[in-house]
């Protein structure tokens, strides 16, 4: 146990695998064990380094490891599936995140907090909410259709006009159809509402919410998801890096002399990215009733570009500026050029 350097487990539901490697990277041990008996092997061993793949119940390992003295790295998931040698087992597995971690140039995922991770189980909670409830919304339209009843497709003209419908004489059963609809839309809405409250709460006991807060486009919901994945983003070295992280920059193709930019990668969190989209199509709609220095970049760029292209590139400046901020400890502060200036003294 003393010449133990490494401590590589392989995560399941109730049976692990460990496998132990000394200083020099030869094997101390290698066994299965169950839930229980990991939890003493852990609490019993000396302080070592401790890998393991980041998936289910990753962060309470990482964190039982971490209260045990041990140090604890998560290793995505890509990382560690080139190097698994021979069949799929539990074995080679655990081989492959030992030799995955040992690598010069892995990112570790850092281990999340209780508090970190029951924000982003409230934003896993809301996201099933809105797909359950355009859900209901696209199969009430669909059904209204076999009737010849046209509606609406945004959520709260749509809402409306079936309301409206309860009025006239309609078949029972369709009469059945939107009440039932009704009383589901607004269940959602009451615990849509309850979910956006929390959020709020969460972020006036957080700096880092409150700074992503005061970025154009980053309201409580994107700047609790970014908070709570993110923290202050110490496990990035650059804004460049968590721009590349969250999938917003370029996918290259090089060989010799001949280099393509295409779409962006989309790697990283995808539902972070999402909110953060959604957040620049914001600000690039409102873009022009504004006179500083970001929202003449995106008037000038969606004349180039386009509006699609624009929103993305946006987002991926918000993602750089909010790094800096939160590297900074202060604000966002819209900047203002002499001409800039100049004009909105005119205005």
């Amino acid at each position: 146990m003393n010449q133990v350097s490494t401590l590589s487990i392989d995560l399941a539901k109730n049976v692990f695998q460990l496998l132990a490697v000394d200083k020099h990277g030869k094997p101390c041990f290698s066994r299965r064990v169950n839930r229980q008996k990991l939890k003493e092997t852990i609490q019993n061993m000396p302080p070592c380094k401790v890998v393991m793949e980041a998936c289910g119940c990753a962060h309470y390992w990482g964190r039982m490891c971490i209260k045990a003295g041990h140090k604890a790295h998560l290793v995505p998931a890509q990382h560690v599936t080139p190097f698994v040698r021979g069949n799929k087992n539990d074995k080679n597995d655990c081989l492959a995140i030992y030799e995955a971690s040992q690598r010069p140039y892995i990112r570790f995922v850092p281990v999340k907090s209780e508090s970190q991770q029951a924000v982003l189980l409230l934003h896993r909670m809301r996201e099933r909410l809105v797909k359950a409830r355009t859900a209901c919304l696209n199969q009430t339209r669909s059904f209204l259709l076999e009737f010849g009843i046209e509606t609406p497709k945004s959520y709260r003209a749509f809402y409306s006009h079936i309301q409206t419908l309860l009025d006239q004489q309609l078949q029972p059963v369709i009469l059945l159809l939107i009440h039932e609809t009704c009383a589901e839309l607004r269940a959602f809405e009451r615990q849509l509402r309850q979910l956006d409250s929390l959020f709020r709460d969460t972020n006036q006991r957080s700096q880092a919410a409150e700074i992503m807060q005061s970025l154009p486009g980053v309201g409580p919901i994107i700047a609790s998801a970014f908070s709570a994945s993110i923290d202050k983003g110490q496990a990035f070295n650059s804004a460049k890096e968590f721009g590349v992280w969250l999938g917003l920059t370029p996918k290259q193709y090089a060989s010799a002399d001949k280099s393509v930019l295409s779409h962006i990668t989309k790697r990283g969190d995808r539902y972070l990215r999402k909110q953060l989209i959604h957040g620049a199509r914001t600000v690039v709609t409102h873009a022009h009733k504004k006179d500083d220095d970001l929202n003449r970049w995106i008037s000038s760029l969606k004349e180039r570009i386009g509006i699609n292209k624009t929103i993305v590139a946006t987002a991926h400046r918000l993602a750089r500026l909010m790094w800096i901020l939160l590297q900074k400890n202060e604000p966002y502060q819209p900047q203002y050029t002499q001409s800039g200036a100049t004009q909105c003294i005119k205005g």
